[in-house]
């Protein structure tokens, strides 16, 4: 093994202020596995918090990035999870192996990969093993790197919380990780899919499996949702836009209806009309990706279902700029940078 490796850091917030520099390659200590990373999946998340920090308590220098794949090559003192030769995927929330999230009501919890804690944009990483689970053996490891965050997130929510069951009817707001991802699990169970998206990415989406599209330039959402539906509406909404497109999800939920608040590319102060929310009862479910045993779980189902994850495009470690560049613009799917 190689004494040095590369490794993206920041010394201070700023996009411009990333650099692929060498540094040692690290040594596991006790009860953590040395990892070699051969995938990273970034996230929308990963470029705002290079951008701006998003006020979390970065320590500098700063690596950014959350989601890998790769092969645990060393094991320090105590650790006996996984064997040398094992393929891993990163935790996103590391800590939180089941049950209820942490923190209290005035502090929840956001202490995740590549913000409270160091990212994983490297040739290796040392973490706690832990904060690891094994890769699905059907997947190689870009497709494996997606799942840590969109994956589980769409998993869930749909699952987890939502307990979706055959013939119940879901909708899915754009054509991007998490919404792939929910399209792809809700047909997995038999679910009935509706995808709004642009009229180029809807053939796409219908390809994978989508039942209905809203081309969300030149239709009205809500009331294609409850043509589509006959009036029925949608049982789960993946609500993955925030602000006030909030009260459109609620005006197309049906009655007994589950919306998952997930993105909030328009605001992070949501806002809905009360009166359908009260009279349909609606549950709104917040969802900040998940815990480790729901994403055993996923793995599990992955490997039984068959289900491949969607790749935009991916890019070797040096061009994160463009990777980062290709988030700014919109992607189908996910985009990896590969060692």
């Amino acid at each position: 093994m190689t004494k040095t490796m590369r490794r993206w850091e920041m010394d201070a917030i700023g996009r411009d202020r990333l650099e692929l520099r060498e540094a040692p390659v690290p040594t596991p200590g006790r009860g953590e596995v040395l990892v070699k990373v051969a995938a990273v999946s970034l996230n929308y998340r990963d470029k705002m918090v290079t951008e701006s920090g998003r006020g979390l308590p970065l320590a500098f220098p700063f690596t950014p990035g959350s989601d890998l794949a790769g092969t645990v090559v060393a094991l320090g003192g105590d650790a006996s999870r996984f064997g040398v030769g094992d393929r891993v995927i990163s935790t996103f929330v590391p800590g939180w192996i089941d049950g209820v999230r942490r923190g209290d009501a005035r502090t929840p919890s956001y202490r995740t990969l590549g913000g409270y804690y160091p990212g994983v944009l490297a040739d290796y990483v040392a973490f706690p093993e832990d904060w690891f689970v094994l890769a699905p053996a059907t997947l190689d490891d870009a497709h494996a790197s997606t799942l840590p965050c969109a994956g589980l997130t769409a998993w869930f929510a749909l699952v987890e919380r939502g307990r979706l069951r055959a013939g119940e009817r879901v909708l899915i707001e754009g054509t991007g990780g998490v919404a792939l991802f929910g399209l792809q699990i809700a047909k997995a169970h038999g679910a009935e899919t509706i995808v709004s998206g642009s009229a180029g990415k809807l053939a796409r989406a219908r390809a994978l499996g989508a039942d209905h599209g809203i081309d969300r330039r030149h239709e009205d959402w809500v009331d294609a949702v409850l043509r589509i539906t006959g009036d029925r509406g949608a049982d789960h909404i993946l609500e993955l836009v925030g602000g006030a497109h909030l009260g459109k999800a609620v005006q197309t939920a049906a009655v007994g209806g589950r919306i998952y608040q997930i993105g909030a590319l328009e605001g992070f102060e949501v806002s809905a009309p009360v009166m359908p929310l009260m009279l349909k009862d609606v549950t709104i479910q917040g969802i900040g990706t998940g815990h480790r045993r729901a994403l055993e779980d996923l793995v599990r189902a992955v490997d039984r279902t068959g289900l491949r994850p969607v790749i935009d495009t991916r890019y070797p470690l040096a061009e994160l700029y463009r990777a980062l560049d290709h988030l700014d613009r919109g992607a189908f799917g996910k985009i990896v940078v590969e060692m």
